[in-house]
C-alpha cells in the first residue's frame, strides 16, 4: 500500500520536518489529536451534506467512528505522557488544499474527496517517516495507524471516481498534487503535523 501512496503524493516528507517532530513531540501529539477530531468532523459534515449518496454516507460513518477512536487513543497517550492540551492555530495545509475545491456541484463533492485522499495519504506517509525514530510505545501506535490511514486514502479516492468523471478527476489530482507538494516542501513558520519545512 505504501508504494501506491508514494506514487500518489508529489514528494516525500523532508528530513527537516522529521527532526522538528522529534524535537517537539508534545506539539506533534496535540496537533495529531486535533487532526483526528477534524477528520471525524469532516466525515460527519459530508454525511449531512450528501445524505442522498448512500455509499458515501456508509464510508464516512465508518471513518468518523474510527477517527474518533484514534482521537481517544492520542488523548490517552497525552495523559500518560503528561502532555497538557493547549490551543494550537490550524496549519496552512488543509486550508491551502481546500482553496483548490471548485464551488459548484457536482465537482465540489469530487474535489473535496480528492483533497481528502491527499490528506489521508500524507498522514500515512508522515507516520511512516517518523515511526523509526520514536520510542517503542509511540512508534508502535503510529505504525498501527498506517493501515487505517491508507484505507481512508483508498476510500476517498474510490468515492471520487464513483461520483465524478475520470478525466476530470485525473486533472484535479495533478493540480492538487503540485499544490500539496509545495505546501510540504516550502518553508513554514510553525511546526504542525502537516506543516512544511520549519523556517
Amino acid at each position: 500500500m505504501l508504494p501506491e501512496i508514494h506514487a500518489f503524493l508529489g514528494c516525500r516528507t523532508p528530513a527537516a520536518w522529521v527532526e522538528a517532530a522529534l524535537a517537539d513531540q508534545p506539539t506533534m501529539l496535540i496537533d495529531h489529536k486535533n487532526c483526528e477530531f477534524k477528520a471525524a468532523s469532516t466525515a460527519m459534515s459530508m454525511m449531512a451534506k450528501y445524505g442522498g449518496h448512500s455509499d458515501l454516507v456508509m464510508m464516512m460513518s465508518r471513518l468518523a467512528r474510527e477517527e474518533l477512536v484514534h482521537h481517544e487513543q492520542v488523548t490517552r497517550l497525552m495523559k500518560k505522557r503528561k502532555v497538557e492540551w493547549r490551543q494550537l492555530s490550524a496549519s496552512r495545509y488543509a486550508s491551502g488544499l481546500r482553496k483548490l475545491v471548485r464551488s459548484h456541484e457536482p465537482v465540489k463533492l469530487v474535489d473535496t474527496l480528492v483533497v481528502g485522499a491527499f490528506i489521508e495519504a500524507r498522514s500515512c506517509e508522515r507516520f511512516e517517516a517518523v515511526v523509526p525514530h520514536l520510542d517503542e510505545e509511540l512508534g508502535k501506535f503510529y505504525f498501527g495507524l498506517l493501515k487505517s490511514e491508507s484505507r481512508h486514502f483508498q476510500g476517498y479516492l474510490k468515492l471520487a471516481y464513483q461520483y465524478g468523471d475520470a478525466a476530470d478527476i485525473d486533472n484535479t489530482i495533478e493540480k492538487v498534487r503540485a499544490a500539496e507538494a509545495e505546501l510540504i516542501e516550502s518553508p513554514d513558520v510553525e511546526f504542525r503535523f502537516h506543516s512544511g519545512v520549519p523556517a
